[in-house]
């Protein structure tokens, strides 16, 4: 069974999403920790009540250079995580962490990449840049996570109409329920070897 480690800043929305997905059996995989950078965040709320293990691990408790992304690789390693999924997550991952699970991180985003992709794009930012873009459709794409934000290979996405009256707030609220069903459909996907990452067996 696959092993995954989640990292989140937030509410913690997606993780719950993968966790019911596993609880549920659509996944066959298990959430083995949770990583935030944010210590009162819901995520680790959220893994807490699971009794799932959860590390605050931020610029506060690992302020050196290099420290934080070494931190987190190890926690990763130390859990045997096979997959690493971002669920939320506001920071970059270093070059340890990357290195340590090549073209095993994914992360969900809610647009359609390559479009409102990128540095500073994240949450609400995301859905005001699709409306003063007037495009016709917003959505989620799952993809693999590089050193650039953004970046990486598309796994999966799918489309949500934008509306003529859509707010900010509405279509965040519409992209944000795809994204939930697109990233457990996609992680079950990786689980069942029908999107093929380089996982060790």
């Amino acid at each position: 069974m696959l092993h995954i480690g989640v990292l989140a800043s937030g509410r913690g929305s997606n993780l719950q999403a993968l966790m019911d997905g596993c609880a549920g059996g659509r996944i066959r995989a298990r959430i083995v920790v949770v990583i935030s950078n944010n210590s009162r965040s819901g995520a680790l709320a959220r893994a807490s009540q699971a009794g799932v293990p959860g590390y605050h691990l931020s610029d506060h408790t690992h302020p050196a250079p290099g420290e934080l992304d070494a931190a987190i690789c190890h926690v990763l390693q130390e859990h045997a995580c096979d997959l690493v999924a971002l669920a939320g997550y506001m920071k970059q991952l270093g070059p340890a962490t990357l290195g340590a699970f090549p073209g095993r991180v994914v992360n969900v985003h809610p647009a359609l990449l390559p479009r409102h992709g990128g540095l500073g794009m994240y949450g609400i930012r995301v859905h005001e840049a699709v409306l003063a873009a007037k495009d016709a459709y917003s959505g989620a794409t799952v993809h693999l996570v590089t050193g650039e934000y953004d970046q990486g290979p598309v796994l999966a996405q799918r489309r949500v109409p934008v509306l003529p009256d859509d707010t900010p707030e509405t279509l965040a609220a519409r992209v944000l329920a795809v994204e939930h069903e697109l990233y457990v459909e996609t992680v079950a996907a990786i689980a069942r070897s029908e999107i093929a990452l380089p996982i060790p067996s």
